[in-house]
């Protein structure tokens, strides 16, 4: 495991490190690529040398292994299998120990002092940077570790197919409900779009944004633990497992759990009881009327038990979703922390530029930004269904329109907003904080000790724009040209946020051109 950990027998850079630890996956490779082993070799059996098992290594994948650790010289291979054959046979007579000896600790951990006794060594414990026995993770539950694998060790389509998948099936539900399209005449005569399908805030927020955030985060997260990691530990002259960035994860158990809480016990439960259940069954409440309260304006097309059972089911999906929201941008977080603490550790900072270095943080901008971006527009869809339902407008797309076209024809448009409850203000103003705060903190990490480039500035200029946009929504008359302007160039960002700047091999920001 140390070897592994430390890279022995992988190719160098030009300062002569290695280029990252040692993983099952390129482990077995690079036996497979060995031209006298003309059967290969599965990866499950790389794994198991991994993990604390009893079996240990055969002598045929010995002379594998030492080949590679000694990097196919004779005497350096045969030294090797020489010292992986002794390690061998001490684990078999370690085992075979364990088997006789009475008195065994009940967690089944060796008794050093039998060892001692038959003059029997003791294996070395797991050390090296962030180096945990695999069993002790394996069986102890792990709520940053599950929700880490969720959003970046599956495939890079599992995650967002899912919320896509979902939001499709509500709106074939509310379709089948009769609540996918239904226009609602209020007490004062005004007519309003409240259908299901019509709702941004559970439409493109689910089917677009959402989606395209996990795509985003899961592109970035892979990228980190495959390659940009690597490539920052050789050009910064150190050597740690993946089970480095495992830890830095675990170190955030509280706040998943604080986030888990959060999600499912108040921005689920809670919101669905206040602004959902408790209207339904008293006929009314200080909110005002959408899809998910027809029921009190048409009872005759839409029951209460009908109306219960489906909100609950999309509170219950909303609030998984935002969870696994929230622990992306915790994982963004923690990328831009664990790229600046390899950084301090190494001492780069005193150094001279370090090409592959700018390139990995570039890269981490770009992708963190892409996530911003998809943050603040789902937050602007939440307050867009918020603010609408307070107007007399009958629909968004009505309502963008009339603003827009009151302000180039000279014409103020009348403020006739309802004085309606709006829970969703200080939800969405919580998600656009909150979805701000990976950039923020990745600009400070990554950026602030170094010469801002053209395309950062554009990508800060952005975002500030688009938080703007997101706070005038509904502010004055002339609101929704800003905000069209402002989604726009979000919408370009995702697809280029160095926003037309191409930038020379010094990616560092010293030098680029357009």
């Amino acid at each position: 495991m140390r070897l592994a950990s430390a890279g022995a027998g992988r190719p160098v850079d030009a300062s002569g490190f290695p280029q990252g630890p040692w993983t099952p996956d390129l482990l077995a490779e690079a036996i497979t690529r060995i031209d006298m082993n003309q059967s290969g070799i599965e990866l499950r059996t790389v794994q198991l040398w991994f993990q604390n098992n009893d079996k240990g290594i055969s002598s045929d994948n010995i002379r594998w292994l030492a080949r590679v650790f000694g990097c196919d010289d004779p005497e350096a291979t045969s030294a090797w299998q020489a010292e992986i054959s002794a390690s061998q046979s001490r684990l078999v007579a370690r085992r075979r120990l364990e088997r006789q000896a009475t008195g065994e600790p009940a967690d089944g951990a060796l008794d050093t002092d039998i060892l001692k006794a038959r003059n029997v060594a003791a294996p070395p414990p797991f050390e090296g940077p962030g180096l945990r026995a695999p069993e002790e993770t394996e069986r102890r539950f792990s709520l940053p570790r599950i929700s880490e694998e969720f959003v970046g060790h599956r495939s890079p389509l599992d995650l967002p197919a899912s919320v896509f998948a979902g939001a499709v099936a509500l709106g074939f539900i509310s379709y089948f409900l009769g609540i996918h399209s239904v226009a609602y005449g209020r007490e004062d005569g005004i007519t309003k779009q409240v259908g299901f399908l019509w709702a941004p805030n559970w439409t493109f927020l689910f089917m677009i944004f959402m989606p395209l955030f996990f795509v985003f985060a899961g592109d970035l997260l892979a990228f980190w633990k495959s390659e940009g990691r690597e490539k920052v530990l050789a050009a910064c002259g150190g050597a740690e497992s993946d089970d480095g960035w495992a830890n830095k994860v675990e170190r955030s158990a509280y706040t998943y759990w604080a986030v888990l809480l959060i999600c499912l016990g108040f921005a689920g439960l809670f919101q669905w009881v206040s602004i959902r259940l408790m209207p339904l069954m008293q006929g009314g409440g200080p909110y005002p009327i959408d899809w998910g309260s027809l029921a009190i304006a048409l009872p005759e097309t839409y029951s209460v038990h009908q109306a219960i059972a489906f909100s609950g089911f999309a509170y219950l999906y909303m609030c998984l979703c935002f969870y696994l929201f929230f622990v992306g941008l915790i994982l963004l977080y923690t990328l831009s922390y664990d790229l600046w603490e390899i950084e301090r550790r190494s001492a780069v900072e005193n150094r001279e530029p370090q090409p592959d270095v700018d390139r990995v943080r570039y890269r981490i901008m770009r992708g963190i930004f892409r996530c911003t971006m998809c943050g603040l527009l789902i937050a602007i869809c939440m307050k867009l269904q918020s603010v609408y339902l307070t107007t007399s407008a009958e629909s968004i797309p009505d309502w963008l329109f009339r603003d827009a076209v009151s302000v180039l024809s000279g014409r103020g448009a009348a403020d006739d907003r309802a004085n309606y409850s709006s829970p969703t203000h200080y939800t969405s103003l919580l998600i656009a904080l909150v979805a701000y705060v990976p950039f923020l903190h990745g600009i400070i990490r990554t950026g602030l000790g170094y010469q801002f480039n053209a395309p950062l500035w554009k990508m800060v200029a952005v975002g500030i724009l688009l938080v703007t946009a997101y706070l005038l929504i509904g502010a004055f008359a002339g609101f929704s040209i800003v905000l069209g302007v402002s989604v726009l160039l979000a919408i370009y960002g995702l697809f280029d946020p160095a926003f037309g700047t191409r930038e020379t091999s010094d990616v560092g920001g010293r030098r680029n051109v357009s």
